[in-house]
């Protein structure tokens, strides 16, 4: 029976010191190997043999990269507004042995850094400026945070403006005055439509005139041509007859007096207050006339194919 306890109690004995030794560590961390209270070595991701009863495992340190929230706080901006800012601090832990040894509670010291830091860098600023430079405030505590965890172990990859809310007041003026600017864009904008539809107008109306004017021009042009050339016919047609009229041709003094009397005929004829137009009784003397027009042109052609 004892022989069995004893037995029992190596096999106990055995088991213990197998699982103190033998240490496997999962991917993403790292342990720290303390010997009689020392720090000794770092253990990696895998299968670690430890010497009995000597070496122990210290702290089980995650190497991944971790989130980490800043509470939310109010801060006073350099003209006095409160503002109320929180941000997420991204880190991760290159030295496990400084994260384990250098600082206490790792994760609080970070947070509370990150928030003094936060207020540092807040109440230097302006309010429109904090409100527009968020990628500066972000640079700045990134420089700032990762300069002062470096002794620690620990990379700052980033840290984030999650949340910026000023007073309600001022965030009802910033409506207003928003609200105002896109009014005073919207008139500019319909102003300055106005004005460039009344400069395409007036350019219409210019271009238009120009035209018109030119079609003037145009017209007249051919009025005067053509009354010129009418003046050179009438003047080649007197020409003709005051030469047949030289030469003692009568038909010529007849084309005279008839084409007078058609003329002051037609104009009669023409009168708006006319309504009954009187035939002459002399009609037989005007066919007379006309037929020595006849017989006047009929002479004149005769000459020029004589000539």
């Amino acid at each position: 029976m004892f022989a069995i306890l004893t037995v029992g109690l190596l096999v106990i004995l055995a088991v213990v010191v197998v699982l103190s030794t033998v240490k496997i560590v999962p991917q993403g961390r790292e342990f720290t190997v303390e010997r009689f209270g020392r720090y000794v070595r770092t253990l990696r991701p895998g299968i670690s043999i430890l010497t009995p009863f000597v070496e122990t495992v210290r702290a089980r340190i995650n190497m991944m990269e971790q989130v980490l929230d800043v509470p939310r706080q109010e801060v006073i901006t350099k003209d006095n507004v409160t503002v109320v800012v929180d941000a997420i601090v991204f880190i991760q832990v290159m030295d496990a042995a400084s994260a384990a040894y250098r600082i206490t509670n790792l994760d609080y010291a970070i947070t509370q850094l990150s928030m003094t830091n936060l207020r540092t860098v807040v109440g230097n600023m302006e309010l429109d400026e904090v409100l527009s430079q968020r990628d500066q405030i972000n640079s700045r505590l990134l420089a700032v945070i990762d300069e002062a965890t470096s002794p620690w172990g620990v990379k700052v990859a980033r840290i984030e403006i999650k949340d910026l809310l000023p007073p309600p007041d001022i965030t009802n003026a910033m409506a207003r005055q928003m609200k105002a600017e896109r009014e005073r864009r919207a008139v500019i904008t319909e102003a300055d439509g106005e004005k460039q539809a009344a400069i395409a107008r007036a350019e219409g109306a210019k271009q238009a005139a120009i035209l018109e004017a030119e079609g003037r021009r145009e017209a007249a042009f051919r009025d005067s041509e053509a009354r010129e050339r009418s003046a050179e016919a009438e003047a080649e047609a007197t020409r003709l007859v005051s030469e047949a009229i030289a030469k003692g041709d009568l038909n010529a003094i007849n084309y005279f007096i008839a084409q007078r009397y058609v003329d002051a005929f037609a104009k009669l004829a023409e009168s708006p207050q006319q309504r009954t137009v009187i035939v002459p009784a002399e009609m037989s003397s005007m066919i007379g006339s006309i037929a020595g027009i006849a017989e006047l042109l009929g002479g004149t052609r005769n000459e020029a194919k004589g000539a």
